[in-house]
C-alpha cells in the first residue's frame, strides 16, 4: 500500500539491474492490493529456456532479467520501469531488436550496455540480428563503391576546373560543388573506417563525426540547389534574373549546414557519436535518436521530395517544349532521353531514395541498390558528365591527347546534318532567350548543347 521505488542488481558479474518505479501500484484496485504480497526478480545467463524459432537470425546479446508481482499482471504504468543489461557484444548500427517490443524504448545505448524504459513488468533481453553474408557484403560495395567514387569525382573535379570552357554556364558550377561535397563525404567516411580502429581517440571520432554529419548535409543541400536551379531555368523563365547567383547559392550551399550541426553540437556535444568498436564498420554517423531524425533524416527528406516534385515538373515542361516544337527536337533518341534522364536522377540524388523503401519483402534487395548507387554515385557522375559528353572528350583530346588523336584548338569535328543541326540549335536557343534575358540561368544551359554533340537534353 505504500511501495517505494525499489531496485534489483546483479553485481557479480555486473550483469544488469532493474529499477520499479513508486508508482508501480498506484493504479491497482482495492482488491488487488489485497492480492498482491511480493515482487520477484529472476536473472538468467543463458537462453536455455528462452528458444523461439521466429526469432531467425536474431541471438541474444546479453542475460535475462525478469520482474513481476505476485498473483497480477502489470501493464500500462505511467512511468517506466529502467532496464540495465550488460551487452555480450557491442551492438553495430544496424542492430535490431526481438520478441515483443510493444511498451518498451531504448533510452541508451553503448559498446557495453543497453538501458531500456518499459511500462510493464516481464523478462527483458537485448536481442541482436546476427551478423549475415549479406550485411559484410553490403559493407564491402559501401567502402569499395566510395574508394572507387572518390577517384572519380576528383578526376571530374580536376576536368572542370582545368578546362575553362567548361565551367562557363551555371550548371556546371553547380556540378563543381556537388562533386567536391560528395568527394570530401567520400573522404572523411573512408577515414572513419579507419578511426574505429582507435577508439580511445575520442576528440578525433567526435571531430571526423561532426565533418562526416556536415559535409552529408551539405551533398543534400547541393542535390536541393541542383533542383532549384532546374526550375528556375526551365520553368520559371520570366523575370528569373537573380543578381550574384551563384554567391547566393555557394552561401546556401555550404552555411546551412554549417548551422544546422553548430545547432546540434551547442546543443549537447554528446550528440555526436565517437568510434564505437574496434573494427571498421558503418559507425560513427551520429546523434542520439532525436537529433538523427531532426538533422539527417528530416532535413534529407524534405529536400528528397522537393527534389522529386522539381523533377516531375521539369520533365513535364520538356515535355510540353518539346509537344510545341517537334521539328526542333525531332533528331533526339529515345537513348539521349534516357541519358539524360538518368544523368540528372544522379544530379539530384534521387536514388538515395532506395533507403526510403527499404522494408518489408523488398528491404534487402532496396538495400543492395542503395549501397551500389549511393556509393559508385561519384563514378556514374563522372561517365554521364564527362565520359559520355562530346564537349568534354573534345577538351581532353585537344590537350591531354597526341598523335591522331590530338585535335586542333578551336577545331569542329565533323557530322552530318550539320546545317540543319546548327538550324535546329538556333530555334531552341531563339526560343529559350525571348522568354529570359539572363544567360547565366537560361534553359539553354539544359536543352541545347552544341550541334556535333547532338544532344539537347536537359542534365546537359
Amino acid at each position: 500500500t505504500d511501495f517505494k521505488e525499489t531496485s534489483f542488481t546483479i553485481t557479480d558479474p555486473n550483469n544488469g539491474s532493474i529499477t520499479l518505479p513508486p508508482t508501480l501500484t498506484e493504479n491497482l484496485s482495492a482488491e488487488q492490493q489485497q492480492m498482491v504480497s511480493r515482487i520477484q526478480f529472476n536473472f538468467y545467463q543463458k537462453s536455455s529456456l528462452f528458444q523461439d524459432k521466429a526469432l531467425g537470425n536474431k541471438s541474444l546479446n546479453s542475460g535475462i532479467l525478469g520482474a513481476s508481482v505476485s498473483n497480477i499482471t502489470i501493464t500500462d504504468l505511467e512511468d517506466d520501469v529502467i532496464i540495465y543489461l550488460r551487452n555480450t557484444q557491442p551492438v553495430p548500427v544496424n542492430g535490431s531488436g526481438g520478441w515483443n517490443p510493444k511498451g518498451c524504448h531504448v533510452q541508451n545505448i553503448t559498446d557495453n550496455e543497453t538501458i531500456c524504459g518499459c511500462n510493464h513488468l516481464t523478462s527483458f533481453g537485448i536481442l541482436l540480428v546476427s551478423s549475415t553474408t549479406y550485411t559484410t557484403i553490403l559493407t564491402f560495395i559501401t567502402y569499395i563503391g566510395c574508394g572507387i567514387s572518390s577517384i572519380f569525382l576528383a578526376l571530374t573535379l580536376l576536368t572542370y576546373i582545368a578546362f575553362g570552357k567548361l565551367r562557363k554556364d551555371t550548371p556546371s558550377k553547380i556540378l563543381i560543388h556537388l562533386c567536391l561535397a560528395l568527394l570530401l563525404l567520400n573522404f572523411v567516411f573512408l577515414v572513419d573506417a579507419w578511426l574505429a580502429l582507435y577508439p580511445d581517440a575520442v576528440g578525433l571520432c567526435i571531430s571526423t563525426a561532426w565533418f562526416l554529419h556536415y559535409f552529408l548535409l551539405v551533398t543534400f543541400t547541393w542535390m536541393g540547389l541542383e533542383a532549384v536551379h532546374m526550375y528556375i531555368a526551365l520553368v520559371k523563365v520570366f523575370n528569373s534574373h537573380i543578381s550574384h547567383y551563384m554567391l547566393k547559392f555557394s552561401l546556401a550551399g555550404w552555411g546551412i549546414p554549417m548551422i544546422v550541426v553548430i545547432i546540434v553540437i551547442a546543443i549537447d556535444k554528446d550528440n555526436y557519436v565517437f568510434c564505437k568498436t574496434k573494427k571498421p564498420s558503418l559507425l560513427i554517423i551520429i546523434l542520439n535518436d532525436v537529433a538523427f531524425y531532426v538533422a539527417v533524416v528530416a532535413y534529407f527528406c524534405i529536400i528528397f521530395l522537393f527534389n522529386m516534385v522539381m523533377f516531375i515538373v521539369v520533365l513535364v515542361q520538356l515535355h510540353r517544349l518539346k509537344k510545341q516544337n517537334p521539328h526542333n527536337l525531332q533528331h533526339r533518341t529515345t537513348l539521349q532521353d534516357i541519358r539524360s534522364v538518368l544523368g540528372i536522377t544522379l544530379l539530384l540524388g534521387l536514388a538515395w531514395g532506395f533507403a526510403f523503401f527499404a522494408w518489408g519483402p523488398v528491404n534487402l534487395p532496396f538495400m543492395y541498390l542503395f549501397a551500389i548507387f549511393n556509393s559508385l554515385q561519384g563514378f556514374f557522375i563522372f561517365i554521364f558528365h564527362c565520359a559520355v559528353k562530346e564537349n568534354v572528350r573534345r577538351q581532353w583530346r585537344t590537350y591531354l591527347c597526341c598523335g591522331r588523336m590530338r585535335l586542333a584548338e578551336n577545331s569542329v569535328e565533323p557530322h552530318c546534318n550539320t546545317e540543319n543541326e546548327k538550324s535546329s540549335v538556333t530555334r531552341i536557343t531563339s526560343l529559350q532567350s525571348s522568354k529570359s534575358n539572363n544567360s547565366s540561368n537560361s534553359s539553354s544551359s539544359y536543352l541545347v548543347s552544341d550541334s556535333s554533340d547532338q544532344i539537347n537534353g536537359f542534365g546537359e
